[in-house]
């Protein structure tokens, strides 16, 4: 059987909401899909869910002045937990989704690798999964390319097969995240002070909220050369100004972890570990400090490590594991 999450309501946000027969269009082409394999289809309004486990921890990790990755809790609590319930109650044993990776075997131990088309890779979204869910899951497109995938849809005649990829937030299509936090929370942004690496002030800024980690674009200050948001002061309401060299650090640490290669990591490692999706991996040494802390070392500095961004580990194309980043590590320490 087929089926579709219902997450949210775009017109309650004043997004456009594309309906066919009274239904938002995806839900409608999913069910297209569907009759054209001629298995049952259902939609399953997680709604509520969402908005407690990845609409209000979005907004709270920006106004923490950290830099939210939203698609993975959705894939944690959503796509793998609550579709796995909804397979159980329907009698079906597996959960087949269209991520972009590659479930194998190892011994008695399922592993997350990644999928062979490079450019569209997703199992950095996946580092959350656990062996109860690979147990579960089938990942079908890992082994094919996006093309190859379009062509077999178009072979069978799905009404998806030309339909554009997917926006990396579906609830903020147009990169506005300010505007939605404002309308989720009702958020009223307070100016505060831009301030350099001295801690002296260079002007007023709109709220921390609309900067991130590298940002460039969009300061308003005339500084006469390029410059860029390094860090925030959240209760004081303070951006930190510097060049691009102030953006790199050389290491970081981690919480809210979770193994998938393994249980844990009783010593130090040599591996390749990502700081977000858009990056090439990085050599590095990891270490996990204590129950729920890793310490991930690199060869050479990394830009703009961003807390609230996941790192996630890599032994050449499988997942080790992962975790939320809490903080960049100064040369000095």
């Amino acid at each position: 059987m087929g089926a579709t999450m219902r997450l949210f309501d775009k017109a309650a946000y004043g997004m456009e909401e594309v309906l066919v027969d009274g239904v938002p269009r995806d839900i409608a082409d999913a069910k297209m899909v569907a009759q054209r394999m001629g298995i049952e289809h259902c939609v399953l309004d997680y709604q509520e869910e969402f908005r407690t486990q990845v609409l209000d921890p979005f907004c709270r990790c920006y106004e923490q002045g950290q830099t939210p990755n939203p698609c993975i809790r959705c894939n944690r609590h959503l796509k793998f937990a609550g579709m796995l319930r909804a397979a159980e109650a329907n009698g079906c044993q597996y959960v087949a989704t269209g991520h972009y990776a590659r479930r194998t075997r190892s011994g008695d131990r399922w592993l997350l690798q990644k999928s062979v088309d490079r450019d569209k890779d997703q199992s950095y979204f996946l580092y959350n999964m656990n062996q109860h869910f690979l147990s579960h899951f089938q990942l079908p497109l890992g082994e094919l390319t996006k093309k190859e995938v379009r062509e077999i849809a178009e072979e069978q005649h799905f009404v998806t097969a030309r339909k554009r990829d997917s926006q990396d937030i579906c609830f903020v299509p147009d990169g506005d995240y300010v505007s939605f936090l404002q309308k989720h929370t009702g958020l009223v942004s307070e100016h505060g002070t831009y301030v350099n690496q001295k801690g002296e002030v260079l002007g007023e800024h709109k709220g921390h909220i609309h900067y991130t980690i590298g940002q460039r674009r969009g300061l308003e200050l005339a500084m006469g050369h390029r410059v860029y948001v390094t860090g925030k002061d959240v209760e004081q309401n303070l951006v930190y100004i510097g060049e691009n060299a102030d953006l790199f650090a050389p290491a970081l640490e981690a919480t809210d972890l979770n193994f998938i290669a393994c249980d844990g990591l009783p010593s130090a490692i040599r591996c390749t570990a990502k700081i977000r999706h858009s990056r090439f991996e990085a050599a590095c040494t990891a270490e996990q400090i204590d129950e729920n802390t890793l310490s991930v070392r690199f060869d050479q500095p990394q830009r703009a490590i961003s807390p609230g961004q996941a790192v996630v580990l890599y032994d050449g194309d499988t997942v080790i594991g992962g975790g939320t980043i809490t903080r960049a590590v100064s040369k000095a320490e």
